[in-house]
């Protein structure tokens, strides 16, 4: 049975296309989702080797589909390559490898997320959704965090500055630290952090969430031990410093 159609809002504010690269060298995988990305819309390129995803994304996407386990360049070093060169698109990790230490690995690497092979196309087409949600501009515009200590954001262009100086951030990293600044001073929980940055209720261990922070708090030059920043609620969650 076909599934729903237009999905996704898949036009961008120009006009033009939204781009899916999806780099899997598995043809049983890589074609029925370039198919099921083309029915809703996507311009849709596929690629099936490391160094070819890496040129590809480097001219620009709107989402980048990476299998962990490609030929010639595995996906985290593509994934990793990216995000120093400061691209900032979402990348959708696909991993044959459930374990926790290979899911952390690859959000270390600049992943926003990862989808588990075998996966059904719905499951799949939630995690799309869900990034490029995170994705879309906010209503409302730059923003000061209110204490005085050099950061600021802008919700709608979704971009960061510290101390006047912009920080690039992947799309996880500005939904967390979005959350954050809005709910100030106020410590939120490791539960509300990732169902909000993660559209999900989840259940078990939270270290995807403690990579993102720590990949956060290094991009905002913040110090663990004495945060200038995102402290730490130790058993609860985090918490936005107000400077006072």
């Amino acid at each position: 049975m076909a599934g729903p159609v237009n999905e996704y809002d898949t036009v961008t504010e120009t006009g033009d296309p939204m781009v899916a690269i999806i780099a899997e060298d598995d043809e049983d995988i890589a074609q029925p989702l370039a198919r099921a990305m083309r029915r809703e819309g996507f311009d849709v390129t596929v690629v099936g080797d490391g160094p070819s995803a890496l040129v590809t994304a480097r001219e620009g996407c709107t989402l980048l589909i990476l299998d962990i386990g490609l030929p010639r360049m595995d996906g985290l070093e593509v994934c990793r390559r990216l995000r120093a060169e400061g691209h900032t698109f979402p990348v959708l990790m696909l991993t044959a490898r459930a374990g926790e230490i290979d899911t952390v690995v690859g959000l270390d690497a600049g992943a926003d997320d990862y989808v588990t092979k075998p996966f059904r196309l719905a499951e799949f087409h939630a995690r799309v959704r869900a990034l490029l949600r995170r994705r879309a501009p906010q209503a409302g515009g730059a923003e000061g965090d209110g204490s005085d200590h050099g950061l600021r954001i802008d919700s709608s262009a979704r971009r960061a500055w510290v101390d006047g100086e912009e920080v690039t951030l992947t799309a996880k990293e500005f939904d967390l630290l979005h959350i954050l600044v809005r709910d100030m001073g106020r410590v939120v929980s490791r539960e509300q952090l990732m169902r909000e940055a993660w559209q999900t209720d989840w259940v078990g261990s939270t270290k995807t969430l403690d990579m993102h922070v720590s990949g956060l708090r290094k991009k905002l030059g913040d110090d663990h031990s004495d945060p200038r920043f995102i402290a730490t609620v130790r058993g609860v969650g985090f918490r936005l410093v107000t400077g006072e």
